[in-house]
């Protein structure tokens, strides 16, 4: 993965709700496919908690974030 890529994925989730979706957010941060992202959730070997919604797949946003060492004190939406 390129710096200019990883400072992206940093920033997008610097700037994220409180969960990002699996793909490709989550998927390509951790580095796996599409495909492989999602066979990870389904047997619930991902690497971080992933949430079912309905059809969709969500990531909680701050585990993702210590997962990757990146700080997770900003808690968006909350009162400083």
């Amino acid at each position: 993965m390129s710096a200019t890529v990883a400072r992206k994925q940093k920033r997008d989730l610097a700037e994220a709700g409180l969960t990002v979706p699996l793909w490709p957010t989550a998927g390509q941060a951790v580095g796996v496919s599409k495909s492989h992202a999602y066979a990870l959730a389904r047997r619930g070997e991902f690497p971080v908690r992933v949430l079912r919604l309905g059809a969709a797949y969500r990531v909680v946003t701050a585990e993702l974030q210590a997962l990757l060492g990146l700080p997770t004190d900003e808690v968006r939406g909350g009162a400083a």
